[in-house]
């Protein structure tokens, strides 16, 4: 294992965040800041309790899955992309660096970025909501699991990507309907039941599901399941990855 290689790409990643503060965290946090003063505050009176829960407290784990998802994916797909863009691909292809090592620098670099954006929001929303955390192991779990997992997905994204406009489509189109569609403001029981089961072909139900449980002990789906989808995804990316390296797919395009 080249410890060098990994400690140069991940420390190269790392900095490129402290260079853009405003906005790598300090953009995710405000805006994160206004779904508290807006749902949380405002709406969140006329809502009530969900599962016993105040709805500003209720929110808090569905936004920091949001801004985990959303963050961990730009910054691994950005991470990879400008390589290819710029053309320095090529030096990290003839380097003596496998492709483990490229993933564990870029991948963890991103990973890193968006655990310390959750923890951020996390401090933040004390400041709106009073919340306390029932599973403190398994919320940590779940905010490692899902920055790992979703960090590989950008990865990929940004290997397939051909272009800017093409890194920002799967995060636009798909991946923030999902998350909105995946109970981060609502509980899918809440939902007419036939929409109940639609909801539950949506994979983001399980991550905001199984973190929401960590916080409060009430969950839309089973934790087990949760953790297992989340698993599932994890493995699907990293097999995928492994493909893309082993037949050159998109590295040099």
């Amino acid at each position: 294992m080249n410890v060098h290689a990994i400690r140069a790409i991940y420390y190269f990643e790392m900095a490129r965040t402290f260079r853009t503060l405003m906005q790598s965290i300090a953009s995710p946090v405000l805006s994160t800041s206004l779904y508290f003063v807006v749902f949380g505050t405002a709406i969140g009176r006329r809502v009530g309790a969900i599962d016993h829960v105040s709805y500003g407290a209720f929110i808090v784990p569905g936004l920091i899955m949001l801004s985990i998802l959303s963050e961990s994916v730009s910054n691994a797909s950005f991470g990879i992309y400008l390589p290819k863009w710029s053309g320095t691909i090529f030096e990290l292809l003839s380097a003596p660096v496998s492709y483990i090592e490229v993933l564990i620098g870029y991948v963890g670099a991103a990973a890193t970025k968006s655990v310390m954006l959750g923890i951020l929001i996390l401090a933040t929303a004390r400041i709106f909501v009073p919340y306390e955390i029932a599973h403190p192991v398994w919320m940590a779990g779940f905010l490692i699991l899902t920055a790992v997992s979703f960090s590989l997905f950008g990865f990929i994204i940004g290997l397939w990507s051909n272009n800017f406009e093409q890194l920002q489509i799967v995060p636009l189109m798909i991946l923030t309907p999902l998350t909105f569609l995946g109970g981060a403001f609502y509980s899918i029981s809440m939902l007419p039941p036939v929409w109940q089961k639609i909801t539950l072909f949506n994979p983001v139900v399980y991550l905001v599901s199984g973190f929401r449980w960590s916080f409060f002990g009430v969950a839309d789906v089973n934790v087990v399941a949760s953790t297992a989808a989340t698993l599932c995804f994890l493995a699907l990316c990293l097999v995928t990855v492994g493909w893309i390296f082993k037949t050159g797919y998109k590295l040099k395009s």
